[in-house]
């Protein structure tokens, strides 16, 4: 296959070079197994990269909400409020739980969970007597939620945040590090993400006592005893010696990895902004996005082509797209769930899905490469406003 027609990627993983070093080490002292010295090395690491006490490893970023959901001791019959505009994995803990989500709109500054939307869900659910046991609160993209408003608003309340900052390990809002803001937080290194371990996840936060629990929970819930014994429900959740070694090296490059998607950011914005119809993800001020992905919206009135359109013109061109994600309130999976939009009638999430796109931003991408997306995302709009 030539250059011009090879394969890109949406999010590919991109190995640092020193992964070998530390699984080899796993090797050579036959740590092959969940847990080990490597898982606990890469909780302090992690949990002194973003600012907190401490740090669980586990099997995926979708366990560590369910073990924060279990933590805070949500059950059937109970409610929780969780951004709707994500993918599926931040909402089915909550279903594992046998609780009920209720889904809360984006506002348009950041595309995450709207204040105002929160405000009304909560002031709702204290009217009906039945407060959330939790608010999950994403950040999408790379993209920090405007948490001073958001935390100000759950404390108000007494209701916990977790934060589930799957896409947006490496990001800051107001100098801190995102996921550091709520009870937890969580972090995804699935194979698509920033830094990855190919698969895994990470559940922090400053309450260590917690934490342990989460370990406990995370095992089996094995209880102290030379037989296995087990007094609770519990999970396997640990995350491998092996793929926390591969962790270790992808957290050494982190701050580069961030680095790279900016740019990628900045030469997209810097090429397409001009285009008609093409308006890019924002970056909220006082804060700093990883850019796990660069994301635009087309105005097809503007631009006279769909988003569908384009997408097709990329794929064509073997580039892999990726549409927003659907809200989850639109979801087969949680028809009938109760939904908050952003403003009466203004349904933020919505507007986004019908008009999003994500567009490639591997960290190892050329300039070649941006160039053939930049090239196909041009020409795809330009020459239907030329043959219109």
């Amino acid at each position: 296959m030539s250059l011009q027609n090879k394969k890109i990627f949406l999010s590919p993983p991109h190995m640092s070079g020193n992964e070998m070093t530390y699984i080899q080490d796993a090797f050579d002292t036959n740590w092959i197994a969940p847990l080990g010295p490597h898982v606990d090395a890469f909780e302090k690491e992690l949990a002194a990269y973003v600012g907190v006490k401490d740090a669980a490893a586990v099997s995926s970023g979708t366990a560590a909400i369910h073990l924060a959901l279990q933590l805070l001791d949500v059950k059937a019959g109970d409610t929780v409020f969780c951004s709707s505009f994500t993918f599926v994995a931040s909402a089915n803990p909550i279903v594992y739980c046998g609780a009920r989500p209720v889904f809360i709109d984006s506002e348009p500054e950041t595309w995450n969970m709207s204040p105002q939307a929160l405000e009304r869900a909560l002031l709702d659910a204290r009217r009906e007597g039945q407060l959330p046991k939790a608010v999950i609160v994403v950040n999408l993209y790379g993209q920090s939620a405007k948490m001073d408003e958001i935390v100000q608003l759950c404390d108000g309340f007494d209701i916990p945040i977790i934060e589930d900052a799957a896409e947006s390990l490496g990001s800051t809002y107001h100098g801190k590090a995102s996921g550091s803001f709520g009870r937890f937080g969580v972090y995804s290194f699935n194979g698509n993400k920033i830094i990855s371990t190919s698969g895994g996840g990470m559940l922090v936060s400053n309450d260590m006592e917690q934490l342990k629990r989460a370990r406990f929970l995370a095992t089996q819930a094995r209880d102290q005893a030379a037989h296995y014994q087990h007094s609770q429900l519990g999970f396997n959740y640990r995350m491998s010696n092996v793929l926390a070694g591969i962790g270790r090296a992808q957290l050494e490059v982190l701050d580069e990895r961030v680095q790279a998607r900016r740019l990628i950011c900045d030469r997209y914005q810097e090429a397409l902004s001009s285009v008609p119809g093409i308006h890019f993800m924002p970056e909220l001020a006082n804060s700093r996005s990883n850019r796990w992905l660069t994301v635009l919206t087309i105005d097809e009135q503007e631009a006279g082509a769909s988003v569908q359109e384009v997408f097709a013109a990329l794929t064509a061109q073997n580039i892999e797209a990726r549409p927003v994600w659907k809200p989850l309130h639109l979801q087969p999976l949680f028809e009938g769930a109760v939904f908050y939009p952003h403003q009466d009638k203004e349904m933020v999430s919505e507007q986004l899905f019908h008009k999003g796109l994500c567009l490639p931003s591997g960290s190892q991408m050329t300039e070649d490469d941006q160039f053939r997306v930049i090239s196909c995302v041009k020409k795809s709009i330009l020459q239907t406003i030329h043959s219109s």
